[in-house]
């Protein structure tokens, strides 16, 4: 606790106000790692930049710690980063880009104000891209949108704000616009003042790239039939409207748009500087009832991940939860909603990547790590004063299943603890049944890559090798214990319970499924809800 005692309403405020809360989005590959780490770099938390090409030998993104992601070059676990740029503190949430871990990047888009969505100059907007979109939309989060990898060969710019239009109903209104075609990216026109920002490339990326700004006649005489051919479709895009407005971005129906090569950390800069000016403060989070708490309210956060092995001398949990309203102080003790049980927060931090600082003190729209949390679950609120409980996350309905059984036997309690902290985190969700045991516990999970995942993290993190033996279902159902006994006289149906003391149907497939249906009408089947 600070000397000076609590923090007062106008200081919680106020700090949320110096707040941008986002995350990273893309489809898998569409080089969200190297952007977090061109980001880092442009303010100054590193001072070299590396990113993952699978190479030995080259350094791996803050971002990606874990192992896995360093050996694959992909994201399969959220990060958080707290960067300070031009007296605004930036709180970067990066997400898993493949689709198999959507349930983690959706948990992330509940706890963010805004998002970057990433997309390749070459592929435009992938299957995942759409997803991620739809849910940004469905949650009124304001999108930014970086074209990334101008520097490499890709589309011509106006048929991708085309596209940005006609598949997500959005209206892109770039900010900056490419000078030189895709593969051969020299810099970019702001077209606020109609000016020419000229990149130089630095050796492998590693430093932040030099610019230098000039004016249009400047920018004519160095750059020829490229900066007049880029005047001219910036020029179309006045004459269509597709100029920033504020409002319409902050309520969902336009998209900023900017142009870069984060591998080379082009327009990197010009991205920070959108952050601070146009990505929303942290403010007024609806609770459960719907109704906005103020962010100068009593502290108030929600869980929205948990992850073991951050530290590998400790194994220790951690909690990450984002601040919603008051000041966090590390020593106070907190409500958990869910419960009513305290809960006393003395090791708190701040992530970077892996790397950790302790926090004193966090304000609204900050992510702050509680180590040890071992009363914690994903969705919990915390709170001090007057009670709040946000809403809950969502839990995606599973598609793949696989029994998962201890390598060895003698290691059962490893089995077991490994097991249990995978289903907290979210990792894979766990289904039992007394039949089965809970020896042989069945995972459920979105993607067969989170059975990888949890594989890999049995063997190195517990110390408990499994063997994943595959199940034939490819859908659940929600049901009730009336009903169970129903189905556990059909072929080809299984029900198990999860630890939340939801009953859960596996079918084979559709087809099975509505058999079991046109035979028993009366039974209770419902979708799960996926967000």
């Amino acid at each position: 606790m600070r000397p000076n005692g609590p923090a007062t309403d106008t200081e919680a405020a106020t700090q949320a106000r110096r707040r941008r809360t986002f995350a990273v989005i893309s489809h898998p590959d569409a080089g969200k790692s190297t952007l977090t780490e061109a980001l880092a770099l442009h303010a100054q938390a590193i001072t070299e930049a590396g990113h993952i090409n699978g190479k030995a030998g080259r350094r791996h993104t803050v971002s990606d710690w874990m192992s896995m992601e360093q050996a694959r070059g992909i994201s399969i676990s959220s990060a958080s980063l707290q960067l300070t740029y031009r007296d605004t503190v930036l709180n970067l949430v990066d997400t898993p880009g493949h689709a198999d871990f959507s349930e983690d990047t959706y948990r992330v888009l509940a706890a963010v104000d805004a998002a970057i969505m990433l997309v390749d100059a070459a592929k435009g907007l992938e299957a995942q891209t759409m997803k991620l979109f739809a849910v940004c939309k469905h949650r009124g989060i304001p999108i930014i949108t970086v074209i990334n990898k101008w520097d490499r060969p890709g589309r011509d710019p106006l048929e991708l704000m085309d596209e940005i239009t006609e598949r997500t109903g959005l209206t892109p209104t770039p900010l900056t616009w490419p000078v030189g075609i895709a593969g051969d990216f020299r810099g970019v026109i702001d077209r606020s003042e109609g000016s020419y920002d000229a990149f130089t490339a630095t050796a492998g990326g590693a430093q932040i790239a030099p610019e230098e700004h000039m004016d249009a006649e400047q920018a004519a005489a160095r750059e020829g039939e490229a900066w007049i051919t880029a005047q001219e479709e910036s020029e179309l895009l006045e004459a269509s409207g597709a100029q920033h407005e504020q409002e319409t971005f902050l309520a969902g129906v336009s998209t900023p748009v900017l142009f870069a090569a984060a591998v080379k950390n082009f327009g990197v800069r010009r991205l920070l500087d959108t952050l601070v000016e146009l990505a929303p403060p942290a403010t007024p989070r609806p609770d459960h009832a719907g109704n906005p708490r103020p962010v100068e309210a009593p502290f108030s956060a929600m869980v929205f991940k948990l992850q073991t092995g951050m530290n590998t001398a400790h194994r220790d949990r951690v909690a990450f939860v984002r601040v919603c309203s008051g000041v966090f102080e590390r020593g106070m003790v907190v409500t958990t909603a869910r419960t009513g049980r305290p809960f006393a927060t003395k090791y708190a931090q701040q992530a970077f990547g892996q790397g950790r600082d302790g926090v004193d003190t966090a304000y609204p729209g900050d992510v702050v790590g509680l180590v040890n949390a071992a009363a914690l679950s994903i969705g919990d609120t915390i709170y001090t004063g007057e009670p709040v409980e946000f809403p809950p996350l969502p839990t995606f309905a599973p598609e793949h299943f696989a029994v998962a059984r201890a390598v060895d036997i003698g290691r059962y309690k490893q089995f077991r603890k490994g097991i249990t902290q995978l289903e907290a985190e979210g990792v894979v969700q766990v289904l039992r049944s007394n039949l089965r045991g809970d020896q042989a516990p069945v995972l459920a999970a979105v993607g067969p890559m989170q059975f990888e995942v949890a594989e890999h993290r049995m063997a190195d993190e517990f110390s408990s090798p499994v063997r994943l033996e595959t199940l034939g279902y490819t859908l659940a159902r929600r049901t009730d214990a009336e009903s169970a006994q129903v189905l556990a006289n059909e072929r080809g149906v299984e029900v198990l319970h999860r630890t939340d003391g939801e009953l859960l149907a596996l079918f084979a497939d559709q087809w099975r499924m509505r058999a079991v249906q046109r035979n028993h009408p009366d039974l209770t089947l419902e979708a799960l809800i996926a967000a």
